[in-house]
């Protein structure tokens, strides 16, 4: 049962490629502690196919009426091939990134997708890790690289390596919204050690 603990809202964009285990935990970990959350598919159709050809049924799609991205707090781009090009190809979306920065809002990214933060000037001067094969994208874009760091937090951007560490990235948006107390209730509830 959801029991809803903030009125804040985050959206997970999904888009086709994407690597199912860095969008659905952060999902998964959000509804454990609380947090509204909503996947959107960035095409105009709600189904989506993975890089490993799962699909997943989106809540929304930036396409339909009504959708605004200010309806959002916190936007979150997992990685996965060819998912983070096809993020980083959605105008709308990346938009959205840099209009959330501006206003200070938060932003998380995952795996290969902090690229694209990199591209947007938004990691400039801040800490950001992502996948080791991306890291470079980071760097040239003025980023301080954290490169054996799982999940780093600068100010209002959460970044992370991989697959393997999404379930501390999702902790860290629960912990940004809702404190330490929460983040150890969901570790507990999920066995993490």
């Amino acid at each position: 049962m959801f029991n809803q603990a903030t009125e804040k809202r985050v959206a997970v964009f999904v888009a086709p490629g994407l690597e199912e285990i860095e969008g659905l935990t952060v999902v998964d970990l959000l509804y454990r502690a609380g947090v509204p959350c909503d996947t959107v598919a960035i095409t105009p159709e709600r189904q989506v196919t993975s890089s490993h050809e799962v699909t997943i049924v989106c809540d929304r799609s930036i396409s339909d009426a009504g959708f605004s991205f200010d309806d959002y707090d916190l936007l979150v781009l997992p990685g996965g091939i060819p998912g983070t090009p096809n993020l980083r190809a959605c105008e709308p979306l990346c938009s959205a990134l840099v209009d959330h920065a501006e206003k200070g809002l938060p932003l998380a990214a995952i795996c290969a997708a902090p690229s694209i933060l990199a591209e947007l000037g938004l990691l400039r001067g801040r800490r950001a890790t992502s996948n080791p094969g991306f890291q470079h994208v980071l760097v040239e874009q003025g980023a301080e690289l954290c490169a054996d760091e799982p999940v780093v937090v600068d100010a209002s951007i959460i970044t992370s390596q991989g697959a393997g560490t999404a379930m501390l990235f999702a902790l860290e948006i629960v912990r940004h919204y809702l404190g330490d107390d929460a983040v150890e209730r969901v570790r507990a509830g999920v066995v993490l050690k």
